[in-house]
């Protein structure tokens, strides 16, 4: 695994492997480079099955406050087509897909803003804790787009369960970690002090689990989650964007009133 990432700090422990989403000016956005690097990663998790638990953390005062939607500007202004946008999107399931799928268990560990993209990627780790000042958001109907985030949507109802996700989506409302709690976005709230703690609990047992049996459990689960997924929408979801984009961009073009 290479060490020379630019928006992601990596540490490898033993069986362990540590990531810090790592651009704090900007709010550790979701950019294509931040997906190549998790894609990177990942696939090293994947080809390494004594990787036991991935963890998945920001440095500065947010985990995520979403996709960058400057660079879906610059892709639709490249092509119209909305090919580029296509592709990104793909990308995204793949980084999701590969978060859920690794036999490594993986540890989100949430503080500040989780929005959009950055409440995605916590929701598709296997294990999750959070401040108990975080707060998250679905913001994309209220800027003009469909939830189409790397299979976001699907994952939050399995997750969350279809009325109240549908509700944090129609209404854009943020919720705070006692909610994400309720909702079981987080698995455990704590002060943010506290989070080491938490995480390094989980670690612990799992690094003393028998590996085959680990991995099989995570197959498992991985398997009966891709089953509830074989009518999920989310293949369409680089189509979503990128029409949704270009009808954005043909009624901002036409003087039309638009924000994204």
């Amino acid at each position: 695994m290479s060490s020379d990432f630019t928006s992601l700090l990596v540490k490898r422990e033993g069986a362990v492997v540590s990531v810090h989403l790592n651009t704090p000016h900007n709010g550790n956005l979701v950019t294509e480079e931040v997906l190549d690097e998790l894609l990177s990663v990942l696939e090293f998790t994947h080809d390494h099955p004594e990787i036991r638990v991935l963890t998945l953390a920001a440095t500065g005062e947010d985990f995520c406050v979403g996709a960058d939607r400057s660079e879906f500007d610059r892709l639709m202004a490249q092509d119209p087509t909305g090919a580029g946008m296509r592709a990104l999107s793909s990308k995204t399931r793949r980084v999701c897909d590969s978060l859920a799928s690794t036999s490594a268990v993986t540890i989100a560990r949430v503080h500040g803003r989780a929005i959009g993209a950055g409440l995605a990627l916590a929701v598709f780790c296997d294990l999750r804790a959070g401040a108990d000042t975080s707060r998250f958001r679905l913001p994309e109907l209220a800027v003009g787009l469909p939830v189409a985030w790397g299979g976001a949507l699907p994952r939050m109802l399995q997750e969350s369960g279809a009325a109240r996700t549908r509700e944090l989506i129609l209404t854009g409302e943020g919720f705070d970690a006692a909610t994400a709690r309720e909702l079981s976005v987080l698995h455990k709230v704590v002060p943010e002090a506290e989070l080491d703690g938490v995480i390094d609990a989980w670690v612990r047992p799992l690094l003393r689990r028998p590996g085959t049996a680990l991995r099989t459990t995570k197959a498992i689960l991985s398997a009966y989650s891709s089953v509830a997924r074989l009518t999920d929408g989310n293949l369409l979801d680089g189509e979503l964007l990128a029409g949704a984009l270009a009808a954005h961009r043909a009624q901002t073009e036409g003087g039309a009133p638009g924000h994204l």
